[in-house]
């Protein structure tokens, strides 16, 4: 299995994602993970970078794998656009390079006033935007015509050897079978073997599936645990509100709903090393092939540390 960190573009600013790449790199981690919003969740985490500058940087300072995790390819940007990010993104990367797309939330795609669509057309939009993306990569003139998108003449010069793999984020079992349709691998944050299941007999067979989690790591467990609940209370909020809330404000206001204790029950927040080995081991058991943990909160130097010396030694022995 690959062991990755999970770089949080809402909670940190372009300087410190790099920081903390490097500092990965150095502690044993074996990827990056990068988030891709135009805006946070709450105003408690801060940031929002753009994710293709970040990229940029990351080539020229780390020697680590990069995917985005993940990528919306279908309203605030057009397709026609993000396939160019992309191909510059895998050239510089030289091979390093995975683009991770989904279907998107609102918090991030509405910006533009388009209409926020149900599910099944986002993975209708979701599906041809891919295409759209795979054919540009090819090098030749596109022009498209299609239900959601027109492109007229396009063609990308800056092109990678070989066109970057494209896995496609589920967290339900229609998106998860669109995964193993077109996807050259999979995407989740759940330790869910169902939707694991679903991707690999869709079609996804034994190609890579990646997952991605939160942790808080620190000496205190109840401080990690103050930390977590102030900054990603919204990880915690069921169902589609996720998906279809449109501001920060909207998210704060849900996760009035949230308390310590359920954030504290769903991810492991201290320095018990059998608790941070526990919750990676629910992912393997699901049947990822490769598994990237994010840090909650400013202490980024330390929680390398202590993964390097304490937990990687105990997760590569599973």
């Amino acid at each position: 299995m690959r062991i990755g960190y999970f770089l949080s573009c809402e909670e940190f600013g372009p300087r410190q994602l790099v920081q903390q790449a490097e500092w990965a790199e150095r502690a044993g981690f074996e990827g990056l993970w990068i988030s891709d919003h135009y805006h946070h969740w709450n105003d408690a985490q801060g940031q929002s970078a753009f994710v293709w500058s970040v990229i940029g940087a990351l080539s020229a300072r780390t020697a680590l794998p990069v995917t985005t995790a993940v990528t919306c390819p279908t309203v605030r940007i057009h397709p026609a656009v993000v396939a160019q990010a992309t191909a510059t993104s895998a050239v510089l990367l030289s091979g390093r390079f995975t683009f991770g797309v989904g279907s998107g939330e609102a918090l991030n795609e509405h910006i533009l006033g388009d209409a926020w669509p149900p599910a099944d057309i986002r993975l209708d939009m979701l599906e041809e935007a891919v295409a759209v993306i795979r054919e540009l990569w090819g090098g030749e003139n596109v022009t498209h015509s299609g239900t959601y998108y027109e492109v007229q003449n396009a063609r990308i010069y800056t092109r990678p050897e070989l066109p970057p793999p494209v896995y496609i984020s589920a967290f339900g079992p229609k998106a998860a079978a669109l995964a193993g349709r077109i996807g050259d691998g999979f995407v989740c944050t759940k330790p869910d073997a169902e939707l694991v299941g679903i991707f690999r007999d869709g079609g996804g067979g034994t190609r890579p599936a990646q997952a991605g989690y939160k942790v808080c790591a620190g000496p205190d467990a109840a401080a990690a645990r103050r930390t977590a609940h102030g900054l990603w209370a919204n990880e915690q909020l069921p169902g589609e509100l996720a998906q279809v809330l449109p501001t920060p404000r909207h998210f704060e206001q849900a996760s009035t709903l949230v308390t310590e204790e359920m954030i504290g029950a769903a991810l492991v927040c201290g320095n018990d090393v059998d608790a941070h080995v526990e919750q990676f081991r629910q992912y393997r058991d699901a049947g990822y092939d490769e598994v990237y943990i994010n840090q909650i909160g400013p202490d980024q130097e330390a929680f390398f540390a202590f993964y390097a010396e304490q937990v990687l030694p105990q997760l590569r022995k599973l």
